[in-house]
């Protein structure tokens, strides 16, 4: 019996159900900021002043920093000790969510959010670690798992409800104050029932320039897409970005190829499984991320709804993607995973051409309840598929690293495919002004996206043909599924 499972079972029922709800609580705060902004910010983006493409960078700041250094924060948990980062990681989330909510202009409130993303790397990781070394009888780690699970679909279901009750009845700061008494209730209940524990034999290096240089790296290269809105791309205001970005990226290569344990082993890629579902999750994640954000932005600007009533707008999808990734999760077993992402992707692209014939004149009923359920649907059962796929392409001591690599890839995604789509949208909104009125101008522009983000899951639909069809029963494992990111 190892120390870590010895000390594990000596824990109270009480402790541990207190551990259960601590995890739970750390997780559900950070996918809750991943989804409470969508519906604020057209306030933000009036309180801020912020410009139509500066305001993506609220979204891209938290992706961003969330993903470059998700994989780190798993390792620096298992390396330092679960309770330290769990603790480390919280804290600095919730001071990042205070300094959101005080945010006094948009670069304090984008360097907060990237601050915030980080601290959510930190925790996250270690919420789910904390948990399979507390709970180590298989049925109770079943049942705490559950639990666990549920509290992310809820965070992603509540996201936009809770976002647009803040807005809409407080004040749109409230969606990043309420988490700070929260993560220090949070941090009182962790000094007091959480146990150190670290990963036995884990490696005693960190991969810190790694996850720095390719989270920099993307980063100048979205701000670089972002540029093209006001800047030709033969400009040295878009060609010095993109520069750096291949600096930054080609630096990080050549750290992850020298690293004793480096943050992405590039021979993992070798499993076709693995390279497919990554290529998938990074597709599918540049189509979906812009619906959520050019469809909250139509509804508030084009229909005039208020933060709360896009909040119930957008609650069906979420339910929609909670219960596609539980139907996905149950059948993907029999039928394999490459079945499964390549018709759901296909729906997914489907139903983004269908939202593209939405007009100013539509309403909500007629132009987006359709194809945003069916949409988020295919989206939920691409999920549980993709991550099957990369912990079966390798060997049981990396599905935690596979699982990991899966989830970041598709918030890398999200963020390049936001950035892109929104320039597209607003480039072309601008052309049409002033000879086009503007609702109709705006809509044409969101439009536009939802066509070029089909496009992208159609992409990634081919992509799934790169996983084999038939995966040896021998090489699956269970994993975790972010159904509601």
């Amino acid at each position: 019996m190892t120390t870590n499972q010895a000390a594990a079972e000596s824990l109270s029922h009480r402790r541990k159900q207190m551990i259960l709800l601590l995890t739970c609580l750390g997780q559900f705060m950070v996918v809750l900021d991943i989804a409470i902004v969508t519906v604020a910010l057209p306030a933000m983006k009036q309180s801020l002043d912020f410009s139509a493409t500066g305001l993506q960078w609220v979204v891209n700041a938290y992706t961003l920093t969330y993903a470059g250094f998700l994989l780190l924060g798993g390792r620096a948990a298992d390396m330092f000790g679960r309770r330290r980062i769990f603790l480390l990681g919280l804290t600095v989330f919730t001071i990042a969510s205070l300094v959101c909510g005080l945010a006094w202009s948009p670069a304090s409130m984008v360097t907060a959010r990237a601050i915030q993303g980080m601290g959510g790397a930190i925790l996250s990781p270690a919420t789910l670690t904390i948990l399979i070394v507390t709970f180590t009888d298989p049925r109770e780690r079943a049942h705490a798992l559950g639990i666990w699970s549920a509290a992310l679909a809820c965070g992603g279901a509540t996201g936009a409800l809770a976002g647009g009750f803040l807005t809409d009845y407080i004040d749109w700061r409230w969606i990043f104050l309420i988490n700070v008494p929260i993560g220090i209730v949070g941090f009182v209940i962790g000094q007091r029932v959480l146990r150190e524990s670290k990963a036995e034999g884990a490696s005693r290096s960190l991969d810190v320039a790694g996850a720095v240089t390719i989270t920099a790296g993307l980063t100048a290269l979205v701000y670089a897409v972002v540029q093209t809105n006001s800047h030709a791309w033969g400009s040295v205001a878009t060609i010095a970005p993109l520069a750096l970005a291949a600096i930054l990226i080609g630096a990080f290569v050549i750290i992850e190829l020298r690293a004793t344990a480096p943050l992405v082993p590039f021979a993992t890629f070798k499993s076709r499984a693995l390279s497919g579902a990554n290529f998938v999750m990074l597709m599918i994640g540049a189509s979906m991320f812009a619906m959520w954000y050019f469809v909250s932005l139509y509804l508030q600007e084009v229909l005039h709804y208020s933060p709360m009533q896009a909040g119930l707008c957008f609650f069906p999808a979420a339910v929609a993607v909670v219960i596609g990734a539980q139907i996905s999760g149950r059948i993907v077993g029999k039928f394999g995973p490459r079945i499964i992402m390549a018709t759901s992707t296909v729906v997914v692209g489907l139903a983004l051409l269908w939202m593209s014939r939405t007009t100013a004149t539509s309403t909500y009923l007629s132009g987006i309840f359709g194809p945003i359920t069916i949409a988020a649907l295919g989206l939920g059962f691409s999920f549980p598929a993709g991550t099957f796929a990369a912990t079966a392409g390798v060997a049981p001591r990396n599905a935690g690293l596979a699982s990991g690599l899966v989830n970041a890839n598709r918030q890398l995604g999200g963020a390049i495919g936001l950035a892109v789509l929104a320039t597209i949208a607003e480039q072309y909104t601008t052309s049409l002004l002033p000879s086009t009125p503007l609702p109709e101008a705006i809509t044409s522009g969101y439009t536009l996206a939802f066509i070029i983000g089909g496009v992208f899951a159609f992409i990634a639909a081919a992509g799934s043909f790169i996983v084999p069809a038939h995966i040896k029963s021998g090489q699956q494992h269970a994993v975790v599924v972010h159904a509601s990111d």
